[in-house]
């Protein structure tokens, strides 16, 4: 029991009251409520396969990490020494990790067996090292996981597809079964259940149920207070107008905020797997906004958020709709043939083969492009590439082909897979196991903001990109064209993220290569998205300049400058040495028709 001070207050519980239940009747009440709640997550999953709306597509990937793991498997058991080796790695760091408990409980301190890597957040409550008990979970956990890894590693015989595969697929399960992620495994869930008799279970499976209704029978998991946000009130809040609208996009142009501006206007071509706003979440972070501070004329292509009537949209019809559609409409809205142009992510990789395409058949409209962490060869595409294989693309077709796209939360999940450790297990916890909301995030606002794939158009990207990496080879066939890289003459600025897992700084570097004019590589610091969306007023990170993008990344890399803060400086300064001629502002709709307010409206199409 806790005794008085002389002041009348309590101590703190013990270490070993913390984890006793003081009031079991409530608790018991509270068990009761959270198997209710349970039972209504359970139903909202059940009711829409029942009703044959949702078709369960678990099958296709938990059969390919079965045969990956049984390859895997069969390589270190071909060999009966290399099995005994494994083995006895495995049991001598069990024995270090029992050896240490025994001490820890006859009261010494002894050093661990294995250490969580540094940055690692799961262990940093007190007890997963103080008490015997969390610490024996926490360091067989460790060693368990790291085994598993270095068994991949060292699987020098499996091809490399196959240990990528593998090597996803162990990381994704570690995470999974971490013992941070369960009550009675993490001292820290254990003691806020014991001291709330239990309540936040309760609200946790009530928040389950809400997140499975809301993903019509999929977990749609909330990674953000989503209720704060609305698109065009408090995010996506630059004025400007729509100047344009085809089947697939709309033309926005932004408001001036300088008396003259550069007679170039700007175009941007987002991807069309995201939202285009993430260059537009607030007026701080705004790229758009910095942009027309500068003197920028900008443009933005908004994707429309497909369904059944785009499934046969192709690459093609992206570019002549989507691309040659804005060049179209921002010669019309400014008088001006000469654009610069940008793309982010597979935006990039869509302008990147327009610009090939267009370079045939002689339309020369854009003057210099800039790519934000965009793959045009796809040879170290990292972790993505995991779900490329001519089997799992072709059982995506049939799931695609049976609605005419992809739903957005499938793409979602693969992008959050990338990172797991941050973006959904500790989400899961919070969540579900404290009962907690989480914390409102215009970021993760976005990231939640998904939209379908047209079938057509993802089946194109997959195969002819991932799979078969045709683009940067020669060997894509457009419009009737075999479209070539080399074709792309004018000036390009190559922007890359150290620490990107979507598009690797090594996979853009490589990239460089194929373009047929002068390239200018940048390596920001941070990640796909942090790295690009980085204002100069934050001075946040960093970014590395420095001599032509050829030669070996990591030579590159070790010559490079690095220079603090943003990198959007030095891209205006770059932009401005092409060509700083200057006119009169230009207003939107001052010469041709508008379709209302930015953001506009294919933007806020949700699924």
């Amino acid at each position: 029991m806790s005794k008085p001070d002389d002041s009348g207050k309590t101590d703190a519980a013990s270490p070993v009251e913390q984890y006793i239940v003081k009031d079991p009747e409530r608790f018991a009440l509270n068990l009761a409520r959270m198997i209710e709640e349970a039972g209504k997550a359970a139903a909202a999953w059940a009711g829409p396969r029942e009703r044959g709306e949702v078709r369960d597509s678990v099958a296709e990937p938990v059969a390919d990490m079965i045969k990956t793991f049984s390859k895997l498997t069969e390589y270190w058991l071909s060999d009966p020494q290399r099995a005994l080796d494994a083995q006895t790695r495995l049991f001598s760091g069990y024995m270090n990790v029992w050896a240490n408990a025994i001490r820890k409980i006859g009261g010494e301190a002894p050093e661990n067996a294995v250490k969580p890597d540094s940055g690692d957040r799961r262990f940093q409550d007190p007890d997963w090292g103080r008490n015997a008990f969390f610490d024996f979970l926490k360091q067989a956990y460790l060693v368990s996981s790291r085994w598993a890894a270095d068994l991949v590693e060292h699987a020098e015989g499996l091809d490399e597809h196959t240990r990528h595969k593998a090597g996803f697929y162990v990381k994704q399960i570690s995470h999974a079964v971490s013992p941070s992620n369960f009550i009675l495994t993490n001292p820290e869930l254990f003691r806020e259940t014991v001291a709330s008799d239990g309540e936040n279970l309760v609200r946790g499976m009530r928040m389950l149920a809400e997140d499975i209704h809301a993903g019509k029978g999929d977990l749609k998991l909330r990674q953000a207070d989503y209720s704060r946000f609305e698109v065009g009130k408090n995010i996506a809040v630059s004025p400007g107008k729509v100047v344009g609208k085809s089947d697939v996009a709309e033309i926005i142009q932004y408001e001036p905020t300088t008396q003259t501006v550069l007679k170039r206007p700007l175009l941007i071509c987002p991807p069309w797997i995201n939202k285009f706003y993430i260059l537009d979440l607030n007026p701080e972070k705004s790229f758009i906004r910095w942009a027309v501070e500068q003197g920028h004329t900008v443009f933005v292509i908004s994707w429309i958020n497909p369904d059944e009537r785009h499934g046969t949209k192709s690459w093609e019809a992206y570019i002549r709709e989507g691309i040659e559609y804005g060049l179209d409409t921002v010669e019309a809205a400014t008088g001006e043939r000469e654009v610069n142009a940008i793309g982010y992510c597979v935006g990039g990789t869509l302008l990147a083969a327009a610009l090939a395409l267009m370079a045939q058949e002689g339309d020369d409209r854009i003057r210099s492009v800039t790519f934000f962490t965009t793959q045009v060869d796809f040879t170290y595409a990292g972790d993505l590439k995991v779900f490329v294989d001519e089997d799992q693309i072709a059982a995506l077709e049939r799931a695609m082909n049976e609605k005419g796209y992809l739903e957005g939360t499938k793409m979602a999940t693969a992008f959050n897979m990338l990172r797991s450790g941050d973006l959904i297990w500790p989400y899961v916890v919070n969540n579900y196991m404290r009962g907690k909301e989480p914390m409102p995030f215009d970021l993760l606002y976005w990231n939640a903001d998904s939209t379908r794939m047209g079938a057509a158009n993802h089946s194109y990207y997959l195969r002819n990109c991932y799979l078969e990496n045709n683009l940067s080879q020669g060997r894509m066939q457009l419009a009737g064209h075999t479209v070539s890289l080399g074709d792309i003459a004018i000036p390009v600025y190559n922007l890359a993220s150290r620490e990107d897992h979507i598009a690797p700084a090594r996979s853009v570097f490589l990239g460089c290569r194929y373009f047929g004019g002068e390239v200018e590589y940048v390596m920001a610091g941070s990640g796909h998205i942090a790295g690009v969306v980085n204002p100069p007023a934050s001075k946040k990170y960093q970014h590395w300049t420095g001599g032509k993008p050829v030669g070996d990344f990591d030579e590159w890399v070790a010559k490079a400058k690095e220079n603090p803060g943003s990198w959007w400086p030095h891209w205006q300064a770059w932009i401005e040495a092409k060509d700083n001629r200057r006119v009169k502002a230009r207003k939107p709709g001052a010469r041709t028709e508008t379709f209302g307010d930015a953001p506009g409206a294919y933007v806020k199409v949700r699924v």
